[in-house]
């Protein structure tokens, strides 16, 4: 990767430590692991979605 492509990485890489609270592992693979266990902490206080059904229309609609 050219080095300013890896300086730029890593600037967001702190920008997304400090924005989240991040203070493990400097380590992709950790990062990760931790922003997706957010993700999940979030997405799961939302209520669960009913399925809907389908009507079908009836022969005589059609």
């Amino acid at each position: 990767m050219p080095p300013n492509l890896t300086k730029a990485h890593q600037v967001l890489d702190k920008a997304v430590d400090a924005a989240y609270g991040y203070k493990a592992a400097a380590t992709d693979a950790a990062r990760v692991a931790f922003l997706f266990g957010l993700y999940q902490q979030l997405t799961s206080l939302l209520p669960p979605t009913k399925p809907t059904k389908i009507k079908r229309a009836s022969k005589a609609a059609l």
